[in-house]
């Protein structure tokens, strides 16, 4: 595998994609590229993203583009833009050149689209993008057959999928270093935030999704950047960047900011890295995902057992849901094409069919609850947070007590979240950790970010 963006093989690579289907899925199948929605006024617009679904077949971002694909053909629809366009945004190739472009046999004008409806499947996630469809057209049985078929595709990555993946997780990672080299100068969540995209942005690439940069780290989505940087706080990134293509990474690290964890930040930073090196080492063909969550659940619990936080079998804790209390998500998720791969289409991929999602604490937010396959990437990243609206009111209610020692959790207080997160590739005999190149070790952490200091 190379990490350079080999995207000179595209439109072979897009022809095999579409023969796939085919070989699943025999009915003609329509995907939307979607628009650009509007901050404010319609010409002031968020960045645009194609949806993953069109990239994977269709290769290119067009903006308002439609592809139709039946028995391995694609047709294109796409307006070509107005001579006012190119004065604003410069020329852009003819349709009829992207339709050669992604080698697609044919292109038209979006006037024609509705002339191709009839017996077409369309996503359900899609609906919004052919509002002028009556509501019968989207309550076929067929709609859920191709979600099905694009799930059975798109769960493992070709080898162009693959460079594409590495190629993005090499970005982020230099991102890491840089924020960790940038924190012992830096005031502020923002300028660590700033260091890391900025070298995402240089590479050309975009973030996969909103940039996590805090010392608040219990906060397990925190897009807040405004926090000052005090020595005694770790600050937690998960900053992946995404490849031209779309394709994602995801990666999480968590370092002191005055370059050196204390005892307990290092003790629970320990123990969190356990858990994700049980987990990553148990990762291979036919293994269950859920079965790496539990044991990365026991790893974690088991080590705060060690220290005098819980009290018990580690096994019958994690059976009583006792480690959701610092640990409330799950363990990782599917990457791809998105960042949290094909979550458009709800748990259809996530989930194995005649699965569903557990009610109990420890296990609701599992997202991936398959076996894992050979060239499937997915994500491990277990995590230690105390989150006040989780363990107040345990602590209040006195339900945990015969399991938790509280006296001893205050010992850790400088402790508010700790996640070590890495891009997982499923091999033939095992699995290769795609971001092993950034440390994760304490030792190393402390290295790199003392480093900012000379």
């Amino acid at each position: 595998m190379t990490n350079t963006l080999q995207l000179e093989a595209l439109p072979e690579v897009l022809q095999r994609r579409r023969q796939k289907l085919a070989q699943i899925f025999s009915a003609p199948v329509m995907i939307g590229s979607g628009q650009a929605p509007a901050r404010n006024f319609p010409a002031n617009t968020y960045p645009f993203r194609a949806n993953s679904h069109f990239l994977y077949f269709a290769g290119k971002p067009l903006v308002n583009a439609v592809i139709h694909l039946c028995q391995g053909k694609i047709a294109l629809f796409w307006d070509e833009p107005t001579p006012e366009d190119a004065l604003w945004h410069g020329p852009v190739p003819s349709r009829d050149d992207i339709a050669r472009d992604i080698g697609a046999d044919t292109a038209f004008p979006l006037t024609q689209l509705a002339d191709h409806y009839h017996e077409a499947a369309f996503l359900p996630s899609q609906y919004h993008l052919f509002p002028d469809l009556n509501s019968a057209a989207f309550d076929k049985a067929s709609n859920q057959k191709l979600a099905e078929a694009l799930v059975q595709l798109r769960l493992t990555h070709d080898d162009h999928g693959l460079e594409q993946i590495q190629a993005a997780a090499q970005v982020s990672m230099a991102a890491h270093r840089a924020g960790m080299m940038a924190t012992p100068t830096a005031s502020t969540e923002a300028e660590v935030r700033a260091a890391m995209e900025q070298v995402i942005l240089a590479a050309q690439m975009a973030c996969a999704y909103n940039s996590i940069v805090t010392v608040h780290g219990e906060v397990l989505h925190n897009e807040q950047y405004h926090h000052s940087l005090k020595p005694q706080d770790l600050l937690l990134a998960d900053v992946g960047a995404e490849a031209p293509t779309g394709w994602a990474s995801d990666i999480t690290r968590t370092w002191p900011v005055s370059g050196r964890f204390d005892v307990s930040q290092r003790a629970i930073y320990e123990i969190v890295l356990a858990a994700r090196d049980a987990a990553i080492a148990a990762a291979k063909p036919g293994v269950e995902y859920k079965a790496l969550h539990l044991l990365a659940s026991e790893t974690l619990t088991a080590g705060l057992a060690d220290l005098g936080i819980l009290r018990g079998n580690p096994q019958t804790l994690v059976e009583q849901d006792v480690h959701a209390l610092f640990f409330p998500h799950g363990v990782g998720h599917l990457l791809g094409l998105d960042v949290h791969d094909m979550e458009d289409l709800g748990d259809l991929a996530g989930y194995a069919p005649g699965r569903s999602r557990s009610d109990r604490f420890g296990l609701a937010f599992l997202r991936l609850d398959r076996p894992l396959q050979k060239n499937m990437v997915v994500t491990i990243e277990p995590g230690f947070y105390q989150v006040p609206g989780i363990l107040e009111p345990a602590r209040a209610s006195g339900d945990y007590d015969e399991f938790v020692n509280w006296e001893r959790l205050e010992e850790f207080s400088t402790v508010r979240g700790i996640r070590i997160e890495d891009d997982v590739l499923i091999t033939s005999g095992g699995c290769q950790v795609l971001t092993q190149e950034l440390p994760s070790a304490p030792d190393a952490i402390e290295e790199l970010v003392l480093t900012g200091q000379k």
